[in-house]
């Protein structure tokens, strides 16, 4: 049954888009991210107020997971999606313009990295992969757009070296 404390707010959808606009960021580090400042216009939650998501009513109607889809630890890095978001940041972070979003397919664990530049792509996905790379053993395959900051062929040789298979998403159709 629902949580007697639980209340209705009326900035529930400026939450619900930012919890979107940052790759469905966990509502806990969306929260921190809030208490810390580091992102300027996500209204504020107070620690006695808890937010009734839509999507996990949605997410109780579903059927169990299918069994046997069991990974090992490199399994879980099979696959990483990756894009970028606009960011009004404050704080140490107010003069970086994007937000990289890195999010593992088969955990949803997402990385955020704030970053200046879409030039600056490059060095952060580095940074990361390595870093994941050293922690986990391998990355199997990432997954983006076909922005030019990740179609590149510092981006291509790198997951060559790496044995990283990089995929794209489909290209847009836009119907007239």
């Amino acid at each position: 049954m629902w949580d007697q404390s639980a209340k209705c707010l009326s900035v529930r959808d400026d939450v619900e888009l930012w919890h979107k606009r940052l790759g469905h960021m966990n509502v806990r580090h969306l929260t921190d991210l809030v208490n810390k400042e580091i992102v300027r216009g996500v209204p504020k939650l107070k620690g006695t107020e808890k937010l009734v998501w839509s999507l996990q009513s949605r997410k109780a109607n579903q059927g169990p997971a299918q069994e046997g889809a069991r990974c090992t630890i490199q399994d879980c890095f099979g696959s990483s999606t990756h894009g970028f978001y606009g960011t009004n940041a404050s704080g140490e972070h107010w003069r970086k313009r994007y937000v990289f979003v890195l999010v593992d397919d088969y955990s949803r664990y997402t990385w955020v990295r704030f970053i200046r530049d879409k030039s600056d792509t490059m060095a952060s996905f580095k940074i990361w992969a390595l870093q994941v790379i050293n922690e986990k053993g391998s990355i199997k395959r990432i997954r983006s757009d076909h922005g030019g900051e990740f179609q590149n062929e510092a981006m291509k040789n790198f997951c060559n070296e790496q044995g990283i298979a990089h995929q794209f998403s489909a290209h847009l159709e836009h119907h007239r």
